[in-house]
C-alpha cells in the first residue's frame, strides 16, 4: 500500500496491464492518476466535442445505433475509400479473431515484440505462430528482407507487419511496405497492422488505399488509438470486397454502440482539431524523449508512436518501478515483462506532455533513492539516481548511476 493508498496487488492479477477504472476504484474517489500506460491521445476529443457528445448522451444510449452497413458508409465517405473496401468492428481485436478464425488456417509469421494478440490469438485455436525476433542492437527496427526470408523458410501461409510497432515504435517507410506485400503475393493474406500509423510525421504513411485493390492484403486501423476513446471500441479493416465481405459477414450486424457512431458523424467537423492534436503530439514526442534521455542509465529507443521504449540499467526489473510509481506518486506505466521479445527491463511510455513527464523523471529519480534508503545492497548500475545527488552516495562502492 502506498502513499495513494492503492492495493498494488491489482497490478498483478492477469497478462494485461490494470484499467484505469481497476486503479481509480482501489485509490478512491479523489485519485490522480497520470498515465503513462494506455497509449491514447492526450489532445483529442476536445472538449468541445465531449460537451457535444455530453449534450445528447441520453440519446446516445436510449436508442439503438444503425446497423454496422450505416454506420461503415459514412465512415468511408470521411476517409474517401469505397464502403465494400471497409469492415468496422468493436475494436482491432475483433478483427484479429475473425481473421484467425476465417483466415488462417495453417501458419502466421509475426515479428516479436509486438501487440500481443498477434501471437495470442492465433496460438488459442492452435495455429502455428512463426516468431521472427527483433534485436535490441537494432533499437528492434524490422529488416523486411530478413523478415521476407523467414517467412519462406519457414513456409508461413500468412504474414503480419504491425507499422509503427508496438511497443518500440519503429517506422516503415510505405513504398517499402508495399514492396514488400507485392513479393508476398502468393500467401493467404498479408496484414499491415497501422493502429498507430497517424502519429508518424511522414504526411503519407498509410497503404490502406492499397490494399482495396490488391488480391491478399489487410490493412488494420484502431480509431480508439488515433482518436483517444479507447473505452468506445471501434476500428476498422481496409481489403479488397471478397475479404471484407467475408469478414462482414462473420460480424454482428449491430457490432458498433451508438457512441462510436456518434463520433464517426463528427469527425468531419473536427478534422482541423485532430490534426492539430497531432502536430502537439509529434512535439510532445520530441520533447519527452530528450527529457528520458538526461536519466543516468536510462537507455531510451527511437519512436514515431505516441509511445516510447525505454530500457532500466541492468539488474532492475521493471515491476518494482512501475508499483513504487503508482503507489508513491500516482504515475501508471507500462511493464513489459510479459511481452514476448521482451523483459521486465523495458517500459513503453506513452507520450504525455511535458509536465506530466518531468513528474515521471522525478518519480523515476525518487525510486533510486527509495532503494537506497532502503537500504539495498545494489550496484551503482541498480539505481536511478539524480545526477545532483550523485557524490552523496560515494559511500557505498560504485554506487553512483552507471558512473
Amino acid at each position: 500500500m502506498g502513499n495513494n493508498g492503492i492495493d498494488t496487488s491489482v497490478l498483478h492479477q492477469g497478462s494485461h496491464s490494470a484499467s484505469y477504472f481497476m486503479l481509480a476504484r482501489n485509490m478512491g474517489g479523489d485519485a490522480d492518476i497520470v498515465d503513462f500506460c494506455i497509449p491514447c491521445n492526450p489532445y483529442f476529443p476536445t472538449p468541445g466535442m465531449f460537451d457535444a457528445l455530453a449534450a445528447d448522451l441520453k440519446n446516445i444510449l436510449k436508442y439503438y445505433p444503425s446497423d454496422a452497413g450505416t454506420i461503415t458508409r459514412k465512415l468511408a465517405d470521411v476517409l474517401g475509400l469505397h464502403p465494400q473496401t471497409i469492415a468496422m468492428s468493436n475494436g482491432s481485436t475483433e478483427i484479429i479473431t475473425w481473421l484467425d478464425h476465417l483466415m488462417i488456417e495453417q501458419s502466421i509469421a509475426i515479428p516479436i515484440p509486438t501487440f500481443g494478440r498477434w501471437t495470442d490469438q492465433p496460438m488459442e485455436t492452435g495455429k502455428r505462430v512463426d516468431m521472427f525476433l527483433l534485436q535490441e542492437r537494432d533499437n528492434f527496427r524490422l529488416d523486411l528482407d530478413e523478415y521476407g526470408q523467414f517467412i519462406r523458410s519457414r513456409g508461413s501461409r500468412v504474414a503480419v507487419v504491425c507499422n509503427p510497432n508496438n511497443p518500440d515504435g519503429n517506422y516503415l517507410d510505405r513504398r517499402d511496405i508495399l514492396r514488400f506485400v507485392d513479393s508476398l503475393d502468393d500467401l493467404d493474406l498479408v496484414v499491415v497492422d497501422e493502429s498507430f500509423v497517424d502519429f508518424v510525421d511522414d504526411p503519407y504513411p498509410t497503404v490502406g488505399p492499397d490494399a482495396a485493390i490488391r488480391p491478399n492484403v489487410v490493412v488494420l486501423k484502431s480509431l480508439g488509438k488515433n482518436f483517444g476513446l479507447h473505452g468506445i471500441r471501434f476500428g476498422y479493416m481496409v481489403a479488397n470486397p471478397a475479404i471484407t465481405a467475408k469478414i462482414a459477414k462473420a460480424l454482428p450486424k449491430w457490432n458498433l454502440n451508438s457512441l462510436a457512431e456518434a463520433v464517426v458523424y463528427m469527425i468531419q467537423d473536427y478534422e482541423a482539431e485532430y490534426r492539430e492534436s497531432l502536430r502537439l503530439l509529434s512535439r510532445d514526442r520530441r520533447e519527452m524523449i530528450a527529457a528520458l534521455s538526461q536519466v543516468p542509465g536510462l537507455k531510451v529507443f527511437p519512436s514515431q508512436g505516441n509511445f516510447v521504449l525505454v530500457k532500466l540499467p541492468p539488474g532492475q526489473g521493471g515491476v518494482g518501478l512501475r508499483d513504487y510509481l503508482v503507489a508513491k506518486h500516482g504515475i501508471f506505466v507500462r511493464e513489459c515483462g510479459n511481452k514476448l521479445g521482451m523483459s521486465s527491463q523495458f517500459l513503453r511510455l506513452v507520450v504525455r506532455p511535458a509536465a506530466d513527464v518531468a513528474r515521471l523523471v522525478g518519480g523515476m529519480f525518487a525510486f533510486g533513492g527509495h532503494r537506497h534508503a532502503a537500504g539495498e545492497v545494489v550496484d551503482a548500475s541498480n539505481l536511478i539516481v539524480h545526477p545532483a545527488h550523485r557524490s552523496e552516495l560515494r559511500t557505498t562502492p560504485r554506487l553512483a548511476f552507471n558512473s
